[in-house]
């Protein structure tokens, strides 16, 4: 068993070097580090799974594959994280399976950001979780897609990368605690970073109308 201390003390980029050179115990040792991803989406996905009835082994057969995917391709020149990363191919594939057996039932579940991805059973919409819900909603007039994915390009050059991985995985509808879980932290300190991004957001929107 691998110590937490190990665990702890680790440099993934190393890791991900010595996996590229087929290092199996480098390859065990990123899978035990972040194998807790894989639970945290088959949970997230598990009631379109279930409906579908996709065996079990074909559903973690999928999830490793996307995890081999997010160590092969990660690149920290331009992608915020591992973890986030690897969260995100992992998703690709279980969103591709999802669709594979029903592509007609689930054309909801597409690989782009939505402000009115609904992202918890209250019916939550990301557009809520970065806004005020009020009249003066600072995503309130971004419908269309260009000015949202230039929101998006402002929105990373401007945030920090923790501000970044939460609104990232926040846009892919996962819940607080889905992402409390991730990147293991409090919900508290998810909501805080979520304070923090409606400030950046106002702010942005504010310059590009001046």
């Amino acid at each position: 068993m691998i110590s937490e201390e190990e665990l702890k003390n680790t440099n993934d980029s190393e890791l991900i070097m010595m996996y590229r050179d087929n290092d199996e115990d480098a390859k065990n040792l990123l899978f035990y580090k972040y194998r807790y991803i894989i639970d945290i989406l088959i949970n997230k996905y598990m009631r379109f799974l279930a409906n579908l009835n996709i065996d079990y082994q074909e559903i973690i057969s999928e999830c490793n594959v996307g995890f081999s995917d997010g160590l092969r391709c990660f690149d920290e020149n331009k992608d915020a994280s591992l973890v986030t990363f690897v969260t995100l191919c992992i998703e690709r594939r279980l969103n591709s399976i999802i669709r594979k057996y029903n592509r007609d039932k689930y054309k909801g579940l597409q690989e782009t950001y939505s402000l009115d991805f609904i992202y918890d059973d209250n019916n939550s919409r990301l557009m809520d979780a970065i806004s005020d819900n009020s009249k003066n909603d600072p995503l309130s007039n971004m419908a269309e897609e260009e000015k949202y994915q230039e929101l998006i390009k402002n929105l990373k050059d401007a945030l920090t990368q923790r501000e970044y991985e939460v609104f990232s995985l926040m846009a892919r509808g996962f819940t607080y605690l889905e992402i409390a879980d991730i990147l293991k932290l409090t919900p508290k300190q998810v909501d805080n970073t979520m304070q923090r991004l409606k400030v950046k957001v106002r702010k942005i929107l504010e310059e590009e109308e001046n």
